[in-house]
């Protein structure tokens, strides 16, 4: 009988240990972070681009930051289920930020934020049927263009995350909806229905970026979305990957009372377009994106918020163009990998890329302020797989008019999973 007794409290221990450590295993910590200094070599008043001469010779200035501090957990509950989160702790803050704001005179305003400057980028279950078809409900990325697909610091080279699409485009994209997912071959997929943008968010030198926004404690949903992506991996080394969004803006605001019935009829239907691609291959990295946006009932937009929203209301009162668009390339070279002997990296890059948030219509003011042309240049050195610290000169070049805008920066970021 102490015999059989021994054997049973074996046995017990045994599937203990294998139950912590099959725990263990389903469990995943991780996260990535960046902290970035810039020093602009151009002035930062807000008049700079209205009288170009008068601030030519304007002073330097400096900043330090740390634009993204990241956490990801996840479980694995088994039966094809899972979950993970993702927090995001956006320069070193919470709540709302007080900001100099450049659209509306230089007046000083105390910016609110979705979540403020803490966010819950992805809470999401999942249910996996088989690798093609995967069922996902809750908050997730929306992986329309290349950064919001691969947003992480270690998938562009540049110091802080690319211009163009940064600037056109919600960055990072989350929303909350139902989305389906899969892998087959050399191919992927993803779709998604979420909530709709909200027209009255959107502005001249952002266009759509902050139509997922907002500051309500919820988000707005009275019309809905659809975003969906599309990899191929057929050829070495190569991703090529076509993105795009569809969904009405207009009356996605809160509360839904606009009153005037001559709008009633207006869409504001927005559509985005997005190709991208990235190279790996031996020593070299390349990577490239192209995208479009567009809105219908534009003017109209503009002129409803302009004259008929509140003044205290939460929505950019500047116009929003008919369209934008946004182009750019970037290829780094590890020198450091002739060597057999050297395990460390060091990637000489360079970076170019161009991009208009404002493309008016016909009968809209033009700003040429709001057309940007970027390169960059420097270095991305990894002393180990999950470190990188980068360096790069940059210059913003606009139309004839105004000044250039060159800029120096370095920044440390890490990547990876703890557990």
């Amino acid at each position: 009988m102490k015999r059989i007794l021994t054997i049973l409290t074996v046995l017990a221990s045994l599937s203990a240990t294998a139950q912590e450590n099959t725990s263990e295993t389903r469990l995943s910590l991780g996260g990535y972070g960046e902290v970035t200094m810039g020093r602009n070599f151009y002035s930062d008043n807000v008049y700079r681009y209205s009288n170009p001469t008068k601030y030519k010779d304007d002073p330097s200035h400096g900043r330090f930051d740390v634009p993204h501090a990241v956490l990801f957990i996840g479980y694995d509950f088994g039966h094809g289920w899972s979950m993970q989160t993702e927090i995001e702790f956006e320069h070193t803050g919470t709540g709302c930020a007080v900001e100099k704001e450049f659209t509306e005179a230089g007046e000083w305003e105390q910016e609110v934020e979705k979540g403020g400057e803490v966010a819950l980028e992805q809470f999401w279950l999942q249910k996996s049927f088989r690798p093609w078809l995967n069922l996902r409900i809750g908050h997730f990325v929306v992986p329309v263009g290349a950064l919001n697909n691969a947003h992480e610091p270690f998938n562009f080279f540049t110091v802080y995350r690319p211009e163009g699409e940064s600037t056109i485009l919600p960055s990072t994209w989350h929303d909350t909806g139902i989305g389906l997912w899969g892998e087959a071959g050399n191919w992927s997929y993803e779709f998604q229905f979420i909530s709709g943008l909200d027209a009255f968010m959107f502005n001249r030198d952002n266009f759509i970026k902050y139509g997922a926004a907002s500051p309500y404690e919820f988000q707005v949903a009275n019309n809905y979305g659809f975003a969906a992506r599309i990899d191929n991996r057929s050829i070495k080394n190569l991703r090529l990957g076509v993105s795009g969004y569809y969904g009405n803006s207009m009356h996605n605001s809160f509360p839904n009372d606009l009153k005037d019935t001559r709008y009633k009829d207006v869409k504001g239907r927005t559509w985005i377009g997005s190709f991208d691609f990235s190279y790996n291959g031996g020593n070299l990295i390349v990577r490239g994106n192209a995208d479009y946006g567009r809105v219908d009932d534009a003017v109209t937009i503009s002129t409803i918020k302009r004259n008929m929203t509140s003044n205290n209301a939460p929505y950019k009162k500047t116009p929003v163009g008919q369209s934008a668009v946004t182009y750019g390339a970037e290829a780094g070279y590890d020198i450091l990998g002739l060597s057999d002997r050297i395990q460390d990296k060091l990637y000489l890059f360079g970076r170019y890329e161009y991009y208009d948030p404002y493309i008016p219509a016909s009968d809209q003011q033009d700003y040429t302020f709001t057309d940007v042309h970027r390169i960059a240049a420097g270095i991305n050195w990894l002393p180990i797989p999950q470190i990188t610290v980068k360096a790069e000169f940059s210059e913003r070049f606009r139309s004839e008019r105004y000044n250039n805008e060159p800029s120096v920066s370095i920044g440390i970021a890490y990547m990876g999973f703890f557990k």
